[in-house]
């Protein structure tokens, strides 16, 4: 991507290139079918919300079940961006007040020249700074990375290691409720189940900082979102706290990387897989809304551990598989 925007855009722009990796050696590849592209369109709108990689899923899934596709095709990393197209609508279309509330205020401000002082205000310039060193990042990473992984193998560790970073993610909750309570004075009345900081107190620094922990997510295996909800948990959010911001900073990034990789699909090239694109948009938006609003339920009082579990069970399991297989 050598336009300028598409830079900025590259964290998850970017990220599928990892999959270009997966097939280098002259082979014939079979057609994506219909119910294949169905399955990767859900697999990207629950596994891009969930923190455990919708990237090292689709790395390693299609391996697993043994599907004969060309992910270094010139198309697929289109075909998957499409679907990331529908994770973003999903976010807009469930935290849409959230957005009126952000968005008014900085226009306001822009318009006026001056900065107003709502904590709503706050949150979305907080966005704007974390969504800055996604962008250089992005272009500083994409090559070495797009080029070094997409083995289902490296996928299957690193979901591995992503299930410690959620398991440790707990563990820095705690310290950070702790040093907040401390540092107020107020230990006896702060709750361990859940942070007493609201999203808007964050420093500019720590929003950079978690903005620029979305590189991580170039690694098939660990997760954008498990990542940030982990940053946020560390700044002192609550898990429900930490998820919104999470996903609040996501939408952007997710839906203007979809918006700039559409027109080749438009293509000649494109043009065959688009019905399964449009098609896979709407799963992936549908399979992202529905995510969305469990996680955001869930996390009023659930934690990361059962995520923890699950990606170390799954990363085991589909490391042995694919060493079995060769």
């Amino acid at each position: 991507m050598s336009h300028p925007v598409a830079g900025a855009l590259a964290i998850h722009g970017a990220l599928p290139h990892a999959l270009l990796a997966a097939a280098q050696s002259p082979h014939h590849y079979d057609k994506l079918t219909h119910a294949q592209a169905a399955v990767l369109a859900i697999l990207q709108g629950v596994a891009e919300l969930f923190p455990i990689s919708s990237i090292g899923h689709t790395v390693i899934v299609p391996k697993l079940l043994g599907w004969n596709i060309d992910q270094s095709a010139a198309t697929f990393l289109p075909f998957v961006v499409a679907l990331h197209l529908g994770t973003a609508i999903a976010l807009v279309v469930y935290f849409w007040r959230d957005w009126i509330e952000i968005l008014t205020p900085m226009i306001r401000s822009v318009s006026t020249g001056k900065l107003g002082s709502t904590p709503q205000e706050r949150i979305g310039w907080l966005l704007a700074a974390g969504t800055v060193p996604a962008a250089i990042l992005g272009v500083l990473l994409e090559k070495p990375v797009k080029h070094a992984l997409g083995d289902a193998r490296v996928a299957a560790v690193f979901l591995i290691v992503n299930g410690f970073m959620l398991f440790f993610g707990e563990r820095l909750r705690l310290r950070a409720v702790a040093a907040l309570a401390a540092a107020r004075g107020d230990a006896a009345t702060v709750s361990l189940n859940g942070g007493p900081r609201p999203i808007e107190a964050l420093g500019w620094t720590e929003a950079v900082v978690i903005g620029g922990l979305q590189a991580l997510a170039f690694i098939p295996g660990i997760s954008r979102s498990g990542v940030t909800i982990v940053a946020g948990l560390a700044a002192g959010f609550s898990h429900e706290a930490a998820a919104r911001f999470a996903f609040l900073l996501a939408t952007p990034v997710i839906l203007g990387a979809a918006v700039l990789e559409i027109p080749t699909l438009l293509g000649s090239d494109g043009r065959p897989l688009l019905g399964d694109a449009v098609v896979g948009c709407v799963l992936a938006g549908l399979a992202a809304y529905t995510s969305v609003r469990f996680l955001m339920r869930y996390f009023t009082t659930g934690k990361l551990g059962p995520f923890a579990v699950y990606c170390w069970i799954a990363g085991t399991l589909s490391l042995i598989v694919v060493l079995a297989r060769g």
